[in-house]
């Protein structure tokens, strides 16, 4: 009589329960001396081939945990130290970018002060300037009052004078100084220097003419004005061109004022040359009003 062996199936920690209670029946079983050797064989190749596949299984696990661990730990250092050198990077880039905009601030708060130092030099040297200002002008005000006076006080005298002179029958029509200056371009500036006062103390109309001379003809300059009023003394100033091939030898200024008439000949005499003088008539200033220096 056969009996047929029933191999139960259970979870690993489970398997030596199942082999023993297999085993345990065999043994109990009448006829379990025949077939024992072969049972036992399946049970011994049945627990090799668990405990092969359960050493795969932990194996294959344990390789896998280790290869996670790994994989785990290259990505940490890997990422560790790519975030360490952007850091850094980043950290020396901000760094440097921080000490070029501190040393342009540092250029640029110099350069404050060296212009805060110049403004306020130039405000002290303003103020010395209007102090210096305020000061030539009230000496100018206080000199120019001052003239006004002496002016006043002059006139005052000249009108004495004129009255004293004219009660003696008054001055009569004469010539204080005459001169005829070279100027660029053949051009000449003349004065005359005329005094006269009428014995009524009245201002007279004074013609005054002004002839170029030479062996055989004669030229008349233009004055302008053509005319003057005399009460004392009175200057007659004016510019005239020489016509081109004229060679005065003489010149002659003839007055007539309040009856009187009066000529006067000159010889044709140019002082030395002037070496300041410009080269042309538009630079010149306007002409000399002064007396005529005898």
């Amino acid at each position: 009589m056969r009996f047929k062996s029933t191999l139960r199936f259970c979870s690993q920690p489970a398997r030596l329960s199942c082999r023993d209670s297999v085993s345990y029946e065999l043994e109990r079983s009448p006829h379990g001396s025949s077939q024992s050797f072969d049972t036992r064989s399946n049970a011994i190749k049945y627990d090799s081939i668990a405990r092969s596949q359960q050493g795969a299984s932990t194996s294959v696990l344990a390789l896998f945990v280790i290869a996670i661990l790994v994989t785990a730990i290259v990505a940490i250092v890997f990422g560790h130290k790519l975030g360490y050198q952007r850091g850094y990077h980043s950290t020396q880039t901000e760094t440097k970018q921080a000490v070029i905009t501190s040393k342009e601030s540092l250029q640029e708060l110099k350069d404050l002060r060296v212009s805060h130092k110049i403004a306020t030099n130039q405000v002290a040297t303003a103020k010395q300037e209007l102090e210096i200002s305020l000061a030539n002008l009230k000496e100018l005000r206080d000199n120019q009052q001052a003239l006004t006076v002496e002016n006043r006080q002059v006139a005052q005298l000249n009108d004495l004078y004129a009255k004293i002179v004219s009660d003696k029958g008054g001055l009569p029509l004469q010539i204080l100084g005459a001169k005829i200056e070279p100027l660029p371009e053949n051009a000449f500036e003349y004065g005359f220097d005329v005094a006269m006062l009428a014995s009524d103390g009245k201002a007279k109309r004074l013609k005054p003419t002004l002839t170029l001379l030479d062996d055989d003809d004669f030229v008349e300059v233009p004055l302008d004005p053509v005319s003057y009023n005399i009460e004392g003394v009175t200057r007659i100033r004016g510019r005239f061109m020489l016509p081109a091939g004229f060679k005065p030898l003489q010149v002659k200024l003839n007055l007539k004022a309040g009856g009187q008439e009066v000529e006067q000949l000159y010889d044709w005499k140019l002082g030395a040359k002037v070496d300041s003088m410009p080269l042309s008539l538009s630079d010149l200033p306007e002409v000399d009003e002064s007396p005529i220096e005898p």
